[in-house]
Order: structure tokens, then C-alpha cells, then sequence
């Protein structure tokens, strides 16, 4: 991300009250950074032996570059203390919150479950983003929070021994937990994308999907594994479907859909679910491919990584292989697959949406 978002100025502020003297930090270890990002600020300030969880890849990638100790889920922490042999608290946990308010109320709790008694847990939010909300959800599971604004942002601790209201933890604790939805057809997780429905480019992807797809599939950027599931459901002949996503927090949900999707089927198809970054291209030769691929981080449109998926697919697909994707149908994405396939067709356009079907990878 560029200098300037408000995600960059999160992080920035995220460390003013240490800045300030409001805080300290310990020389070295003891402290875990919830939903880190890479950044100027992170490097100016991390200490050996700190630990960072992030579970979207590109930005684990991103801190993995600098030798940082990446984690990719919150429940893995305590593990990996363990078989660092430290301490499995923290003096200070770092937590850069999501806009989902659910999934930010989980990472409070899981902040609060890890915290030594006389630590703190601080925050940082941009005030476009729910600053205030959080704020008061910390407040409210901690029993009150220290506060401080800077760079638009609102910053907010614990008080050292602060002690969590336990009915409120162990609700919001459950908030990271998969459930499920569409009248129970599919699991998902509070802060996925389109994480209690069905989205509705992938639905109309869906409904035209051609019977006669076979072979080896790859859904890129699978999320909770729904089109990868429809493809199993639809397609007889398809004998092995690979999922490719970014986001850790998708794996476990899109394993237990595609192994209910295996077992309705009654077929022997060979299933990989794999937490990667699309745009850094994948391994393995396909015969189909099918893809709702991203077009945003953050809030600004990013057309860019639906070009780089749709890049990544043309290498990934046999000679005679197919790819199928849905965007937003203002997303100009045509001169991109007019170079890197042979045939390209529109099948449908509506609800604002389009399906694409590409042939003849070049």
C-alpha cells in the first residue's frame, strides 16, 4: 500500500502513544501484532522477537521479505510459542482492526485470551473507518480504554491487569468461528467476502457454467469454495479441483464445502485447497478454470489483479483449456484477454455483471 492511505496512517498512529510515552515497549520479545502490514512504522519499530499474524498472503508475503516471524492464524499463536519454547502471553498486543465489525470484536477477544495480566492491548483505526465503534468494543470487553487521535486516526488501550467481562469474551471468541449459511449448504466466516450469501457474480457464473467441463478444474481466488463446489456438483467429468485463495481465514470453511461437495458427488475427485496469492501465478496444468476475481483492496478499484488472475489462468490452462470468470462489467478487462487467449466471448451480461468465457491460451 502507498504512503498516504489511511491503512499506512493506521500503522503510523498505531505507534504514537508508545512515541509519546503514554506506553512502553519491552526491549525484545513480548509482543504480538495482530493483522500486521508491512510499513514504514512497523520497520522503524519491531524488536527481535515479535510475532506477527496476517492471513491475507499478499500482505504475509510482504512481511515474510523482511525475515519477520509470520503467523497466519490467531488460534496458531499459542503453538507456535510453544515450540519456541516462550512464553505463550504478551506484554503488548499491536491489533490493526478490519471494517468487519464482527471479525474486528473476535480479534479484540482473541487479544484479550492472549494478553499477560499487566499488559496492554492497543488499537488503531482511521476515523473514515468505525473508529469510534471499535473503540467502544474494546472499552466495552476491557472495562474502559486510554485514547489518543492522530493522522485521522483513533488510537485506544487497555489498562495494564484489565480484565475481559468473561460471558463478552467468550461470545466474541465464537465470532471467529465457521457457521454455517445459505440454509446450511455452505460454511462460512464472518469477514470473508460475501460471507453470509451467496454473491451474486458468482451465482450468475454459476447458473451458466457448461456441463461439459473436464479434467482438471482450478478456481482461483475461491474464497469459501463456492464456485469450485458448483463445478463438482454440475460437471460429471471433472476428475480433480484445486482452489487457490489468498485469504487464510477461507481454508478451513472451503475445505469442509468441498468435501461435502466430494461426497454428494459420489465420485473420486482429488480436491488441494491452497492458501497462495493468484497473482504470483500457480503451479499445475488445467483443463478448466473458474474465476470471481477480486478487483479492490480497500476501497478503491483495482483492476490490475483481475488482469494479473486473468495472466495467471492463460499459463495455468492446457492447450485446448477454458476459462471461465464473472467481473463488474464497467472492469475494462477485454485487451487483457484478447493477449493472452485466442477466443474470447461474453455468455451473458446482468445485474450489472458479465461472464466471460476464453479460449486457447497464448
Amino acid at each position: 500500500m502507498s504512503a498516504g492511505t489511511a491503512s499506512d496512517a493506521a500503522l503510523e498512529a498505531l505507534f504514537v502513544p508508545f512515541a509519546t510515552g503514554e506506553l512502553a515497549l519491552p526491549p525484545e520479545g513480548g509482543v504480538l501484532v495482530l493483522r500486521a502490514r508491512e510499513g514504514v512504522a512497523l520497520r522503524e519499530h519491531i524488536r527481535p522477537g515479535w510475532l506477527l499474524q496476517q492471513s491475507f498472503a499478499p500482505a504475509a508475503n510482504a512481511l515474510a521479505r523482511h525475515r519477520y516471524d509470520v503467523v497466519a492464524d490467531p488460534a496458531l499463536v499459542g503453538a507456535r510459542l510453544r515450540a519456541i519454547g516462550a512464553a505463550e502471553t504478551f506484554h503488548t498486543i499491536l491489533i490493526l482492526p478490519t471494517r468487519q465489525r464482527e471479525e474486528s470484536r473476535a480479534l479484540f477477544a482473541q487479544a484479550m485470551q492472549l494478553v499477560a495480566p499487566t499488559g496492554v492491548v492497543v488499537a488503531s483505526v482511521p476515523n473514515a473507518e468505525g473508529a469510534k465503534t471499535a473503540e467502544s468494543d474494546l472499552a466495552l470487553l476491557a472495562g474502559g480504554v486510554g485514547q489518543l487521535s492522530k493522522h485521522k486516526c483513533r488510537v485506544f488501550w487497555t489498562r495494564p491487569g484489565a480484565q475481559p467481562d468473561p460471558a463478552l469474551l467468550a461470545d466474541w471468541l465464537a465470532l471467529d468461528a465457521p457457521l454455517p449459511i445459505a440454509d446450511g449448504r455452505f460454511i462460512s466466516r464472518r469477514g470473508l467476502f460475501a460471507w453470509d450469501r451467496i454473491d451474486t457474480a458468482s451465482a450468475l457464473l454459476a447458473s451458466v457454467l457448461p456441463a461439459d467441463l473436464r479434467g482438471r478444474v482450478a478456481d482461483l481466488g475461491a474464497g469459501f469454495g463456492y464456485l469450485a463446489c458448483e463445478v463438482i456438483d454440475r460437471c460429471a467429468a471433472v476428475t480433480s479441483v484445486d482452489l487457490f485463495e489468498a485469504e487464510g481465514r477461507a481454508i478451513e470453511p472451503a475445505r469442509a464445502n468441498i468435501a461435502a461437495a466430494v461426497a454428494r458427488s459420489g465420485r473420486d475427485i482429488a480436491t488441494r485447497i491452497e492458501w497462495h496469492d493468484v497473482t504470483l501465478g500457480i503451479d499445475g496444468r488445467y483443463d478448466a478454470i473458474v474465476s470471481n476475481p477480486p478487483f479492490h483492496q480497500g476501497r478503491a478499484d483495482q483492476p490490475d489483479l483481475g488482469r494479473a488472475f486473468i495472466a495467471t489462468a492463460a499459463r495455468a490452462l492446457t492447450p485446448g483449456g477454458r476459462f471461465w470468470m464473472v467481473a463488474n462489467r464497467h472492469l475494462a478487462y477485454e485487451a487483457t484477454l484478447g493477449a493472452c487467449f485466442g477466443q474470447v466471448r461474453t455468455v451473458v451480461e446482468r445485474d450489472g455483471f458479465k461472464v466471460i468465457e476464453a479460449k486457447d491460451p497464448r
